[in-house]
């Protein structure tokens, strides 16, 4: 059976796009932080819409599994395989032409294997601006952000993936072409059958292509790094920073002290741009339309605020593009930062801005009363109330023993997240990681409307099995 399916898939989009040794599939059966691995039958990688739809509706005819792949970047486990060796894995990186700018309309339509930072090239050099931004911008492709509606560091400003999407073309399980390509601002023909798919991880077909929204290119920008005393300052600062900028105000990172010692220890090319150690840190920008001065002098007044008021103790501010990508280097680099400093208990969490402070102050209570040795780094979107509440094992500790506590830990954590009417995955998705910590914190009607919207568009069930619901 899988030889006949291996030939089938060949005569679709070619035998060099089918692999099936050892060697060449293994990047594509390992998460990039080694926490999942997993087995398949083939690498399928369909070059077009079309080679898509057959794959599909040839997996469906077989009630084979398919699994969709992006980047390969995703934090959840929802782009791996299982150990079984039946499912396939549907590669997009060849779907990679930019299929059209529109300056005029402010949009772009990409194919979903198109890198992120493609995007954004493609943006600058058409003489727009394209906001979403993440540390993997490198090798993440628009696929895989829309289907688990990342969110990164412009989201305070610009929203999430789900809002910088106007249109759609999805191949559904069956191997039928939703084609819903709309370049339009207004169209309320019906309901929004996009969203459906934006956040639904390959659980109810494939994104093959997307009209993303463009914005104007800021004409200015100015970039601080301060230092506070603690997140309750940091909130103030936030407060004051938004009513001087409005949306002006494109970025606000909190950032623990811990996290910026692993970074400038593991991360090349990364330094303090203050000499003196703080608790805590925010990355700060503002961007205009009328110039850099205009930005610059905003900046000012929110910084001669804090000072007053005694909300910052110490700061840089970027004096030149150089020194913006320095800062912007260090905060990027945490998530990586962490890797050689042993195990690592993550979360990605998310709760009313005002309630920043006080989780914190409660998660931390609650985890290092389980693990006094526990190296909490926290940071994030302080803006939208993202925190990525990761925990680093204690100095010397047993990465396998420490990673046991996840059990203990991650409940613990995830309950201060309710309590404080927070949600347990902010921008990474559900994927295998939290899919069985979902009907605790699904209501059974919104888990039933799941499952029913899930069983009508994949009734054989082979679309990403296993992940979400």
């Amino acid at each position: 059976m899988k030889t006949d399916l291996i030939k089938r898939l060949a005569e679709i989009c070619g035998e060099n796009n089918v692999l099936t040794d050892d060697a060449d599939t293994a990047p594509y059966l390992k998460e990039w932080r080694g926490r999942w691995t997993g087995k398949t039958a083939a690498v399928v990688k369909p070059g077009s819409t079309a080679e898509v739809a057959a794959i599909l509706k040839l997996a469906n005819d077989t009630k084979t599994p398919v699994v969709p792949q992006g980047g390969n970047t995703g934090l959840v486990g929802g782009q791996i395989p299982d150990m079984s060796g039946d499912e396939i894995v549907l590669s997009t990186s060849r779907l990679n032409r930019i299929r059209d700018i529109d300056p005029a309309g402010n949009t772009i339509t990409v194919e979903s294997g198109v890198v992120l930072q493609a995007v954004q090239e493609a943006a600058e050099d058409a003489g727009r601006f394209f906001p979403l931004s993440l540390g993997s911008q490198g090798s993440c492709q628009i696929g895989g952000t829309l289907s688990t509606n990342a969110g990164g560091t412009g989201a305070l400003a610009h929203g999430v993936a789900r809002d910088l999407c106007v249109g759609l073309e999805v191949v559904l399980p069956t191997g039928e072409i939703l084609d819903d390509l709309n370049k339009l601002k207004k169209d309320n023909t019906g309901y929004n059958l996009r969203n459906l798919f934006i956040g639904a991880e390959g659980t109810l077909g494939v994104i093959t292509a997307a009209v993303l929204k463009l914005f104007p290119k800021p004409a200015g920008r100015a970039t601080a790094f301060v230092a506070l005393p603690s997140p309750e300052e940091a909130l103030a600062l936030f407060d004051r920073a938004r009513n001087s900028a409005g949306t002006g105000l494109t970025a606000f990172e909190l950032m623990a002290r811990i996290g910026v010692d692993f970074t400038t220890r593991h991360v090349s090319d990364v330094r303090d741009p203050l000499s003196t150690h703080y608790p805590w840190y925010v990355l700060m920008e503002i961007s205009s339309g009328i110039s850099e001065e205009d930005a610059r002098a905003t900046l000012d007044g929110v910084l001669e605020h804090g000072m007053e008021h005694g909300l910052i103790l110490d700061g840089a501010i970027a004096e030149s593009f150089q020194q913006r990508a320095d800062f912007w280097r260090l905060r990027e680099g945490m998530s990586e930062s962490q890797i050689p400093e042993g195990g690592s208990i993550k979360h990605d969490v998310s709760v009313p801005v005002d309630r920043v402070p006080d989780f914190l102050a409660e998660a931390d209570k609650a985890v290092l009363a389980i693990e006094p040795g526990s190296r909490i780094c926290a940071f994030g979107h302080v803006g939208d109330g993202n925190i990525h509440y990761n925990i680093s094992q204690p100095v010397g500790a047993d990465k396998a023993v420490f990673l046991t506590l996840t059990e203990v830990i991650t409940p613990a954590v995830h309950a201060i997240v309710g309590k404080h009417g927070g949600s347990i995955s902010a921008e990474h998705g559900i994927g295998q990681m939290k899919r069985g910590e979902l009907a605790e914190v699904k209501s059974p009607v919104a888990l039933d409307l799941m499952r029913r919207i899930k069983k009508d568009f994949d009734p054989k069930g082979i679309m990403n099995p296993g992940k979400v619901i």
